[in-house]
């Protein structure tokens, strides 16, 4: 099965076997969200495990 290049860019693989994101919503319209909203969508996120096997095959892990 090939690479899907996409998911590729956009998660990192922990050393846990876990997938790390970036959390949607900070690009634009940032004038109406708090200090607090726009510093919490700074952090990374873990990829929830329901989709977790979906994806890790997306990129290639196994």
């Amino acid at each position: 099965m090939k690479t899907h290049k996409a998911s590729k860019a956009r998660f990192k693989l922990t050393g846990t076997g876990k997938l790390k994101r970036q959390r949607p919503g900070r690009r634009h319209i940032l004038t109406k969200k708090t200090s607090k909203r726009k510093r919490q969508l700074a952090r990374p996120a873990l990829v929830d495990d329901g989709i977790l096997k979906t994806y890790k095959r997306l990129i290639g892990a196994s």
